[in-house]
């Protein structure tokens, strides 16, 4: 156990140093999602009764900049394919779980690092979060980093080019995000596109963040989907991809 840890720490520590050395993703990660929610958020104005759309958009930035940290973190597979380090890596005397489990918490890790300093943003936008939210958000941080990072990793692992990995992203991931309660809420979209949000886990993850997050003593959402719901089916999400990847990173 001391040598898988040992191992997966090194590919992990290897994914964030190589994150911080090109500025242009720490740049590309952070300020897309920022930019999104101010344009968007104060573009639409005041749409809602208890929340502006500034506010109610908070949360699904925070999901966006996930996605974006974790999913660009996870085009290094390819890259490391092409350059002859996987097939190295693939060689060493170690498991495949150990690169899984290195690659993943590194992306998971990067991605929880560029949503904290946006978390600090909430005030600015009038929203409380109340000691009481503080490890339910967490949860979700946590959660939603490791099954993003795993979703990213199933998809390059079976990719050989980083352009099919951005088509995959525009076709597959950016619609998962728009489908999830983060532009818009459930209740006011088609029966259909209802039933897609509903079975999208990303909207838990929003749904939970909404529930946890105050506007003058409110909750941005008063569904009557429970927090424990939320996080259960986030963490369900973070575990079914872990274990689809390691699935996946196994097979010959």
């Amino acid at each position: 156990m001391r040598h898988f840890w040992l191992a997966s720490w090194t590919l992990c520590e290897r994914e964030l140093v190589r994150f911080m050395r090109q500025r242009s993703r720490v740049i590309g990660a952070f300020a897309p999602p920022v930019i999104f929610w101010f344009l968007i958020g104060s573009g639409l104005g005041h749409s809602f009764r208890d929340a502006n759309y500034l506010q109610y958009f908070f949360p699904g930035t925070i999901v966006l900049i996930i996605l974006f940290t974790a999913i660009f973190s996870t085009i290094s597979i390819i890259e490391d394919r092409h350059a002859g380090f996987l097939q190295s890596a693939l060689v060493a005397p170690l498991s495949r779980v150990t690169i899984v489990t290195g690659k993943i918490s590194g992306a998971g890790l990067l991605a929880l690092v560029h949503a904290l300093p946006f978390l600090f943003l909430a005030p600015l936008a009038g929203i409380h979060v109340p000691v009481t939210s503080w490890l339910s958000v967490a949860c979700l941080l946590v959660a939603m980093s490791i099954g993003l990072g795993g979703l990213g990793f199933l998809l390059a692992w079976r990719l050989d080019s980083t352009q099919g990995f951005h088509a995959i992203m525009n076709l597959f991931l950016i619609p998962m995000w728009l489908l999830s309660g983060a532009l818009f809420p459930a209740s006011g979209a088609a029966r259909w596109v209802r039933i897609v949000m509903w079975c999208n886990p990303l909207t838990y993850a929003i749904l939970g963040f909404q529930k946890s997050f105050f506007v003058a003593g409110v909750p941005l959402s008063l569904s009557p989907i429970s927090i424990g719901i939320c996080l259960a089916v986030s963490v369900a999400f973070a575990a079914a991809m872990v274990g689809a990847s390691i699935f996946s990173a196994q097979r010959t």
